[in-house]
C-alpha cells in the first residue's frame, strides 16, 4: 500500500477516506481558493481522527514536515469518529 502516495490523486483520495471524508471532496480539491479551505477541513479531520487536536492540525499545515512524521510514527492510534445523522 506504500505505492499510494507515489500516484498523484490517489494519495489525496485516500488522506479523505482516512479523514472520513467522502470521495467526491477530490473534486474540490481542483478548485483554486477551494481547495485552501478544503485542505484544513481536511487536516483538522484527519488529526481529530488519530486523536489530536485542533492545534496540532495547525501544526499539519503550517509546519507539515515535523507533524505528519509526528503523526506517523508517533504514539497516535487511529479512532474514526463516528457521526450520526
Amino acid at each position: 500500500m506504500t505505492w499510494v502516495l507515489l500516484v498523484p490523486f490517489c494519495n489525496l483520495y485516500v488522506m479523505l477516506k482516512i479523514a472520513g471524508k467522502p470521495g467526491w471532496w477530490l473534486v474540490l480539491f481542483l478548485i483554486p481558493v477551494v481547495n485552501l479551505i478544503m485542505a484544513i477541513i481536511t487536516y483538522i479531520a484527519l488529526a481529530s481522527n488519530f486523536g489530536k487536536s485542533t492545534g496540532f492540525a495547525i501544526g499539519m499545515i503550517f509546519l507539515p514536515i515535523v507533524f505528519f512524521p509526528m503523526l506517523a510514527f508517533g504514539d497516535a492510534k487511529y479512532v474514526p469518529i463516528v457521526v450520526c445523522a
